[in-house]
């Protein structure tokens, strides 16, 4: 995540890693393009207007070097201009300044799931005979395609997506539900039922007051 405004910086690093998203904060645009050269992310998080390179540039190397992280734009240019140059320099999605922590967090989020879903093996093994089709959103065991209803199934791709970390309460409310629907606790638990149910409690973890995990 390139952000130099430190105070800003602080609370949105906080924000993702409690919604259980690791995060690698840099504050400048030569800190940036040598994190994105050294390490493999998932997602990259840029400002623009920062110190020594500007975010734009910061992609736009980045692309031509081959790297294609999905990339999301934060920043207080809100020109119809600067929007067609964030995303000609290889932006994914562009998010203007203010704006609510929870809208980064589900931009983010969608954008994993998108990436997830077109990986290049559309099949991944979770063991004792499952699978997971990653383009179709499907279950198997032993060949056999285990029919899941929408949010057991949209819960079992997003544990799948963050499989081995803890996916927060908050995070899982987000994506289960849609905009015109209430989240709810009780389905919630009746969702991680059904999925234990298919997995074994030992493969889906509660986390108390934190989230669950697919282990």
């Amino acid at each position: 995540m390139l952000e130099d405004d430190a105070a800003l910086h602080e609370t949105l690093k906080e924000y993702l890693e409690d919604s259980g998203i690791d995060v690698v904060g840099v504050y400048n645009g030569a800190e940036a393009e040598e994190a994105i050269y050294e390490n493999s992310f998932d997602v990259l998080i840029l400002d623009v207007n920062v110190p020594y390179k500007n975010g734009f540039d910061v992609l736009k190397n980045a692309r031509k070097e081959g790297i294609q992280t999905p990339a999301v734009f934060l920043t207080s240019r809100d020109g119809l201009e600067d929007v067609e140059t964030g995303f000609s320099s290889g932006a994914d999605d562009y998010i203007r300044k203010p704006f609510a922590l929870k809208e980064l967090l589900l931009r983010v989020n969608t954008i994993l799931l998108r990436r997830f879903s077109h990986t290049d093996s559309n099949q991944i093994d979770l063991g004792n005979g499952f699978s997971y089709d990653m383009q179709f959103n499907s279950l198997f065991r032993d060949g056999e395609n285990i029919k899941l209803a929408d949010k057991p199934g949209r819960l079992l791709s997003l544990l799948l997506q963050h499989r081995g970390k803890v996916v927060t309460h908050e995070v899982l409310m987000a994506h289960l539900w849609n905009y015109d629907e209430v989240p709810s606790d009780d389905a919630l638990r009746t969702y991680i039922k059904i999925l234990r149910a298919i997995f074994g409690k030992d493969r889906i973890v509660s986390h108390k007051r934190t989230g669950y995990q697919f282990r």
